[in-house]
């Protein structure tokens, strides 16, 4: 969904890139300057800078790397790809919750792909180095995630849960929970061993 609304971008599948041919075309292109999007304090932070500030960090041509995974996934990119590991960083500060309710987030900080590059796009456009219209850009993702609760809802539903019923609640526990936080308020104990095995 990410990648079918930006211009100019593209997917490379992949666990350790060090040796990945288009990785490497990338980061040894003169032309380009190479960044990844992950958090950590020696990070750009996009919402702590200036406009100027932020221009004159990213340069012209900007490649920004977005590793797409799981967490535990992530990190293990970037524990294996030491050409990504190499890369300046870039980050932001949250002020959202992420909409991915039926997914647990390791910290309320965390967001998924789509919802760190709308956050990143905003950021880059109010720096005035993107210029790009991020008003329906989370819609594909919101209308997703819709559809999942529904079918988890709707008990007549062909779905791996047909016969769940109940209201959804947010997540407000993240990894201190071993079981997902998303939960049927009516069936919680119900679903406990059906959340552990499907993980």
């Amino acid at each position: 969904m990410t990648q079918l609304q930006l211009t100019n971008s593209e997917i490379i599948v992949g666990v350790d890139f060090t040796q990945n041919k288009r990785v490497i075309e990338l980061l040894t292109n003169e032309n380009n300057n190479s960044f990844l999007l992950y958090p950590g304090e020696e990070s750009f932070n996009l919402s702590l800078r200036k406009s100027s500030e932020t221009t004159s960090f990213l340069g012209k041509n900007p490649n920004i790397f977005i590793l797409d995974g799981t967490w535990p996934c992530a990190k293990k990119m970037i524990r294996m790809s030491k050409n990504l590991q190499a890369l300046p960083r870039i980050s932001f500060d949250n002020q959202i919750q992420s909409k991915f309710i039926i997914k647990q987030q390791p910290a309320p900080l965390c967001l998924s792909t789509i919802e760190s590059t709308y956050t990143v796009l905003n950021l880059l456009n109010t720096a005035e180095v993107e210029n790009c219209d991020t008003t329906d850009f989370l819609l594909p993702f919101e209308k997703m995630i819709e559809n999942q609760v529904d079918y988890l809802l709707n008990p007549s539903s062909q779905n791996y849960r047909p016969n769940t019923t109940g209201t959804i609640t947010t997540k407000n526990h993240y990894k201190k929970n071993t079981q997902r936080n998303i939960v049927f308020e009516k069936e919680r104990k119900a679903l406990t061993k059906t959340n552990s095995q499907s993980l």
